[in-house]
């Protein structure tokens, strides 16, 4: 079967676009072709720095011929509907048409034949369309043509295009269209420098081979292979070991079409300079892999750069023009860090009154005096020392303002820490400046310090009430101020540290101090009315404060439900069920993140268990029962059960077990033994199995129904100590 193959020659497109331009392409081509009942056996799509290239193999050299039936009117419609049927279809009259019968019916059935087209004449229509139409981020348009309407709008100026068509053992067709001005054909061009010349290709396998030997790699896998392993190889010969980096490996490989790698130095002066920022100077301003030394895991004075050509001198002149430009990015980034280090990381601090968080918000300077008291209740709790968390979280933002951050913003908390441990901060306080922002992403770690975690949490959970206070939630796909990322560092941090917190009442914390800002009340004043709002507090709404009291209730129930589905989500990754989270959230009050997961696991151990699965159908079965006959008499049948009204054996066991298991599953549960829990729930399961085979619940006598639906109510009841099981899915 024939195969296709399409180039794009142009101007160069930037490194970051190429990986998903490739996918664009593919994903347009393949898709049209599929529309137009060409299905393909394969597809792969590449691209350099010059070009966006596809392979399509397997298309079928023509359509398959189209049959399809058109249902038209009735038999004995007006003329005029029989007439636009016809015209429609393309019938000379209603004897070509068939009859089929109707219950409503007989109508006329025009059957349609459409011949398929060679599959160049399609290719020829589509890949026009996809050109013009390509989902560039950003494009442009270029010389005389871009004053034209409806002239081409591209990455970069598009020189020329390849598009041939045809099977293995044949000469392949060019498949003929233009676009702005640019004929199809099988030229395209080597190298820029070290093979310009024209290249007629066929094939793909053609292509590939004949780029290759015009100095250009066409798949961007192996251009990172070959970065890679080349790096590795110099790096090893000379003693030395590559700090990976597959960031700037995509990057880099995106940025050359004949990769040849080269090492260079700077002068060990810069060394001074935490490793960090070195990196950072030459991975964003030369895009070159820094280097350690094998023996003492410390940075050299090396560096490795990717050049797109072999010179003819080795390349000692693009080592030089690249140490040339290194030298002053040093210089510079070593004049910052000097320069930061003459100041203290506090006096910086007044600048933050300049500098607002957030216009409902408030000033930095009002959210680092929020988070610095948060942290200090926090700190309790995860066995920090107060003192120490709240002068961490009073310098954790400082190094915002410092020359290194602004210049290189990636190493933000990283530099607090080591100007902290300049001026002689405590150790704990150093690491909290650069843990604080952790986790910022599924594998990121997580803080272990206690002062570290404290002030984690407590910026996190600042950031989390006071958007959800000014209703500034995720929306569907929408995070601009990562609340989703916050909530799970959250619950990262609290569920691998085993930490024991309830999130209500630091909740209710951060609330009280969010209205400190438009209220003039002390802050165990606001906290004590937030955690038992009195009806209106009018000092609560006084100088415009972002949270009225009509919202407390609502704030903190509304964040813990967010919660809840970012531990669903946590956990489901960890291959549990995210109904087991809803069945223990729905008790109401559940704020312990590590009681909770523990309850979950226990419940899912137990669900697995022939017990389980068969308790959770007897009570499933008992709230259906349940929730039929209340809807029927409008009313719930809850209060206790009647022990006189009892006449079956099996009635007076079942309440006789539901009041054991009420009593040892709550103590249990009180202790935090949930798999103890379990256990005693299990201990249902014969009486109500036993209940449902002998006793008929909707009894003819109404007192006596009642009675049996009010002790169905009460299994639903005992079984709440534990979960909501209502919640759970079959």
């Amino acid at each position: 079967m024939p195969d296709l193959l399409l180039e794009l020659f142009s101007e160069e497109i930037p490194a970051r676009m190429q990986a998903k331009a490739a996918d664009d392409l593919r994903r347009m081509v393949t898709d049209k072709l599929v529309a137009e009942g060409l299905v393909y056996e394969g597809a792969k799509a590449f691209a350099t720095p010059r070009r966006l290239a596809l392979t399509v193999h397997g298309i079928p050299a023509r359509q398959p011929d189209l049959k399809t039936e058109r249902r038209g009117p009735k038999m004995g419609a007006p003329d005029a509907a029989v007439q636009g049927f016809l015209k429609a279809t393309g019938l000379n009259s209603l004897d070509e048409a068939k009859i089929q019968r109707d219950p409503k019916g007989d109508f006329y059935i025009a059957l349609i034949e459409k011949p398929g087209r060679d599959a160049i004449d399609v290719l020829a229509e589509i890949l026009p369309v996809i050109i013009r139409t390509f989902p560039w981020p950003k494009s442009m348009r270029w010389g005389a043509r871009s004053a034209k309407p409806g002239s081409l709008s591209w990455v970069r100026p598009l020189h020329a295009i390849t598009a041939t068509f045809g099977p293995e053992t044949e000469e392949p067709d060019v498949v003929k269209f233009s676009v702005d001005g640019i004929e199809t054909g099988q030229t395209t061009y080597g190298h820029r420098f070290m093979a310009p010349a024209a290249i007629n290709v066929r094939r793909f396998e053609d292509y590939e081979a004949k780029l290759k030997a015009a100095k250009v790699i066409l798949d961007p896998q192996a251009r990172k292979d070959i970065i890679f392993a080349d790096a590795k190889e110099l790096t090893f010969a000379q003693g030395f070991e590559l700090v990976e980096d597959q960031v700037l490996l995509d990057e880099v490989s995106g940025l050359v079409e004949w990769p040849v790698v080269m090492m260079g130095s700077f002068e060990e002066e810069y060394l001074a300079i935490p490793e960090e920022v070195i990196r950072a100077t030459i991975r964003n301003n030369q895009k070159c892999f820094v280097v350690r030394d094998a023996k003492t895991g410390k940075l050299t004075n090396k560096f490795v750069l990717t050049a797109n050509i072999e010179a003819a001198d080795g390349g000692k002149v693009i080592v030089s023009g690249n140490e040339r430009v290194i030298r002053p990015r040093l210089s510079d980034a070593k004049f910052f860090y000097e320069t930061d280090l003459k100041t203290k990381l506090e006096d910086r601090l007044p600048k933050f009154e300049q500098i607002v968080f957030h216009e409902k918000l408030g000033t930095q300077a009002a959210r680092i005096k929020r988070i610095e008291r948060l942290a200090a209740e926090i700190a309790p709790l995860v066995g920090a020392d107060v003192a120490k968390a709240t002068r961490a979280a009073h310098l954790a933002k400082a190094d915002l303002l410092t020359e290194v951050v602004g210049e290189f913003p990636e190493v933000q908390g990283l530099m607090g820490k080591y100007y902290a441990l300049a001026q002689g901060e405590d150790a704990s306080v150093a690491a909290a400046c650069e843990e604080h922002y952790k986790p910022q992403g599924p594998t990121d770690r997580v803080p272990t310090d206690p002062v570290s975690v404290a002030v984690a949490l407590a910026d996190k959970i600042d950031t989390l009430v006071g958007f959800w206070a000014i209703d500034e939630k995720p929306t569907g796909s929408k995070d601009p101020y990562a609340l989703r990322r916050a909530a799970l560092g959250v619950i990262r941090i609290i569920l691998e540290q085993s930490d024991r917190i309830s999130l209500t009442p630091i909740f209710q914390d951060a609330i009280a101090l969010h209205i400190m800002r438009g209220s003039d009340a002390a802050f165990e004043d606001i906290v004590r009315i937030v955690r038992n709002p009195t009806p209106n507090p009018t000092f609560l709404r006084k100088k415009g404060g972002p949270i009225e009291a009509d919202n407390l209730a609502s704030l903190v129930g509304d964040l813990l439900a967010f919660f809840a589905d970012r531990l669903k989500v946590q956990l489901r990754e960890q291959g549990a069920r995210h109904d087991l989270v809803d069945a223990v959230f729905a008790l109401g009050g559940q704020d312990d993140l590590l009681m909770i997961v523990r309850r979950v696991e226990a419940l899912g151990k137990f669900l697995d268990s022939d017990d389980g699965k068969n308790l959770l159908a007897g009570i499933k079965r008992a709230s259906n029962i349940l929730g039929i006959e209340e809807k029927k008499d409008k009313r719930a049948f809850d209060g206790a059960p009647d022990a006189a009204l009892y006449g079956l054996a099996e009635e007076k066991a079942l309440a006789k077990a539901i009041g054991e298991v009420k009593v040892e599953a709550s103590a249990a549960v009180a202790r935090e033994d949930f798999a103890a829990a379990m256990s005693a729930m299990a201990k249902l399961r014969p009486p109500v199995d036993a209940f449902f085979d002998k006793v008929r619940v909707n009894d003819d006598d109404p007192k006596v129904r009642e009675n049996r639906l009010k002790l169905l109510n009460e299994i639903r009841s005992a079984t709440r100590a534990v979960a909501d099981f209502s919640k759970i899915q079959d």
